[in-house]
């Protein structure tokens, strides 16, 4: 994939990543655990409605987010990925460092 997103995830003590690819709408979860990679990619790959923040953080409106169709869709969708799936999206964790060292967690 060129020019991707990516970000680090974790499911069970168990690190991976996902990658998304803007252009070509597609993305690529590598998790060695199926059943959160399973569910990371089904809930990844439905449209959601998402009450998301617009002008102020007091001025919230529901979307409806369609994850693969862009980038801020794609990250909004993230946001949501832990409570309904289990799959803890890593945003501080260096995601360079999960792909060049897969393994569990401590």
């Amino acid at each position: 994939m060129a020019h991707t997103f990516s970000v680090a995830i974790s499911y069970n003590d168990i690190i991976g990543y996902i990658e998304y690819d803007e252009a070509a709408q597609k993305m690529e979860i590598t998790l060695p655990d199926e059943q959160g990679r399973a569910a990371a990619e089904k809930f990844l790959t439905e449209t959601h409605e998402i009450n998301v923040p617009h002008e102020t953080l007091m001025d919230f409106g529901v979307e409806t987010i369609a994850p693969l169709a862009n980038l801020r869709n794609f990250q909004i969708t993230l946001t949501r990925l832990w409570e309904e799936t289990g799959v803890h999206v890593d945003w501080s964790r260096p995601v360079e460092y999960v792909k060049a060292h897969p393994r569990i967690t401590d």
